[in-house]
């Protein structure tokens, strides 16, 4: 099994929704169809863990994960599919990254830091209370995740780019100490990528409670359509699609005809409730098929647990012999070797 020319990680948090699929599992899986590629894509789910102590809720998050990947068509045979928790030795390559990483590189990473800043806010004393040491070393096992399989390029959101900056230094020092072992991951930011607004206007979120999930049923899927955030002007006044939430969910799933079509409805007039009922239309056309493969797919555990196993499999092709390769360049081997 070759390194991972492009790698991704989901993690295992909430229900995928718009902004997900337009942001990451889109363009993700038009990616994994290049054959001249190596993906690899996986369920983060001992990320999770680190926000998320709801057992229940991150079990249903990898189920609904996995089933939508693959109900939007991701190609599990040619690219390679898994849950982290299947590979245990990114969790032994975490430990050796963790003892070439120093403090200072940590504490300077913006969530660790944004948490010091809340607890000095609030007037908290203990600058470090409720910070546990999952948060603090996060970027440090999101390294192992792609040193692991050499990843060459990482797509991640401008939030995350701090990260793979830390990833390079740590594989720098690392191959600076015992010698080139890892490739240093470049970070893929699309600047075209549409960043979507939810239901109240703001970046589209579980943390702001205003996603719209993707296969919510037909009557739950309008509602929420429907309490998407508009301003007071009448039917018959021009609007403005630059500035409309309605507008650029349109957009990010419509033609480049019928967005023109659009645009041009919204300079002539056009009823809010007009806009959401089309809008409701279009997406639940065009998520139909997607949706009928999901329920399917939610329905049987089992075959999805299956397709993650044989992913699992291919992807410790390459982390066993890689890991073993990393143990005796830092002295762990047979002592008669």
């Amino acid at each position: 099994m070759k390194s991972a020319d492009i790698l991704t990680g989901i993690t295992t948090t909430g229900t995928p929704h718009l902004g997900n699929y337009v942001g990451a599992i889109r363009p993700a899986i038009e990616s994994s169809k290049d054959d001249t590629k190596q993906a690899y894509y996986f369920l983060a789910d001992y990320h999770s863990i680190i926000k998320c102590q709801d057992p229940d809720r991150i079990k249903k998050s990898a189920l609904e994960i996995a089933a939508t990947w693959i109900a939007f068509g991701l190609d599990t045979d040619k690219s390679i599919f898994y849950r982290q928790t299947d590979i245990p030795e990114v969790m032994e390559l975490t430990w050796i990254l963790t003892c070439m990483t120093s403090k200072g590189l940590m504490n300077r990473a913006h969530a660790y830091k944004a948490a010091v800043d809340n607890n000095e806010k609030t007037g908290r004393k203990d600058l470090d209370k409720d910070i546990t040491m999952g948060l603090f070393c996060y970027p440090i096992l999101m390294a192992a995740d792609i040193l692991m399989f050499n990843a060459k390029k990482v797509p991640v959101g401008k939030d995350q780019i701090q990260h793979l900056e830390m990833t390079r230094d740590i594989a720098g020092r690392f191959n600076h100490t015992y010698g080139e072992h890892f490739a240093l991951p470049q970070a893929v930011v699309d600047e075209k990528t549409a960043v979507l607004a939810g239901l109240d206007g703001r970046k589209m979120s579980k943390s702001y409670n205003n996603t719209i999930p993707l296969f919510e049923p037909e009557k739950r899927f309008r509602k929420l359509i429907m309490k998407i955030k508009t301003n007071s002007l009448a039917p018959e006044e021009p609007k403005d699609p630059e500035t409309c939430t309605l507008f650029a969910i349109y957009q990010a799933f419509a033609k480049p005809d019928e967005i023109k079509a659009m645009e041009k409805r919204y300079r002539q007039g056009i009823a809010w409730g007009t806009m959401k009922q089309e809008l409701f239309e279009y997406l639940n056309e065009t998520l139909k098929e997607p949706r009928k493969r999901y329920n399917d797919l939610i329905k049987s555990p089992g075959d999805i647990d299956e397709i993650l196993k044989k992913g699992a499999l291919k992807a410790r092709e390459y982390s066993v012999p890689f890991i073993d390769k990393i143990r005796k360049s830092i002295g762990i081997q047979p002592i008669t070797a």
